[in-house]
């Protein structure tokens, strides 16, 4: 349980030190995907990693310049209509369709790669089937 605690108090510190970090323009677009602090979450909601509790997501949709829908991602094998899976250079991935999220574009950390044009259209008619 004290990990559990740890974990919160690290997260709630880098989450304020994200907020109220100066407003520089994170250029970023659909179909990208992108390392970014998703923190320590509750139950079975995809947490970050390391110090900076990171994740790799794919960009759904852009709005304006500061939000974004967030897909997260795992290089766990999952499968079940509520992920996409697809190989990138040998490695298996899974986007996690049922954890779309609303996120802030203050929490993007570096760019990875740019998803491939067909299997993003696969990902958002996934997405169009579970809404």
């Amino acid at each position: 349980m004290e990990d559990y605690l740890i974990k919160f108090i690290e997260w709630t510190k880098l989450k304020i030190r994200i907020h109220i970090k100066p407003e520089d323009k994170i250029y970023f677009h659909e179909r990208e995907v992108w390392w970014a602090s998703l923190g320590a979450n509750i139950g079975f909601e995809q947490d970050g990693k390391n110090i900076k509790f990171e994740r790799p997501i794919l960009i759904l949709r852009k709005f304006g310049g500061e939000m974004l829908w967030a897909l997260p991602m795992t290089t766990k094998e999952k499968t079940g209509r509520f992920y996409y899976q697809f190989e990138h250079k040998g490695q298996k991935y899974s986007v996690i369709l049922s954890q779309l999220r609303l996120i802030s574009s203050k929490r993007l950390l570096r760019k990875i790669r740019t998803f491939p044009e067909d299997d993003f259209k696969k990902v958002r008619n996934r997405i169009r089937r579970l809404l």
